[in-house]
């Protein structure tokens, strides 16, 4: 008896070691931004302050479920949005942390504004102004019904 008691708390143990979390868009909203000045691009662009929470999920294997976008005509770059193309960030309707960039493992394409959930690898990007603040790496996707 000791033993089934032992195997199965092990194989507990396990499963919460090597299962993704599940966040959602309120949990990647805890950071501020401050504008910062780039001398490559003699610009200033909003540089992220993370909350200690949102640092805690770095290298995690996260899951979160929104609106896939397809942002590049050649199909090479994509992103996981709070909000439909209509509503996403870069047309005003909300800042840096309502979008996350997809870098898939094995490019799935879905339809733009398809309502889908991602499980990837979470990296924080504060000082490549050329990638987005959220990256989600070697990232799987499903449609959500």
């Amino acid at each position: 008896m000791k033993n089934k008691i032992l195997i199965a708390i092990l194989l507990f143990t396990h499963a919460l070691c090597y299962s993704q979390q599940k966040i959602t868009w309120e949990d990647l909203a805890k950071v501020t931004y401050t504008d910062k000045f780039f001398p490559a691009y003699d610009d200033y662009f909003k540089h992220p302050d993370f909350s200690a929470s949102v640092k805690a999920l770095e290298g995690k294997k996260i899951t979160i479920t929104g609106y896939f976008l397809n942002i590049d005509p050649n199909g090479k770059l994509f992103m996981l949005s709070k909000g439909p193309m209509s509503a996403c960030f870069f047309c005003g309707q909300g800042g840096p942390e309502t979008a996350v960039e997809l870098q898939f493992t094995n490019v799935k394409h879905f339809k733009t504004d398809n309502i889908v959930s991602m499980t990837g690898t979470l990296k924080l990007n504060a000082s490549d102004v050329e990638h987005f603040n959220y990256i989600l790496i070697e990232c799987e996707g499903e449609l959500v019904n």
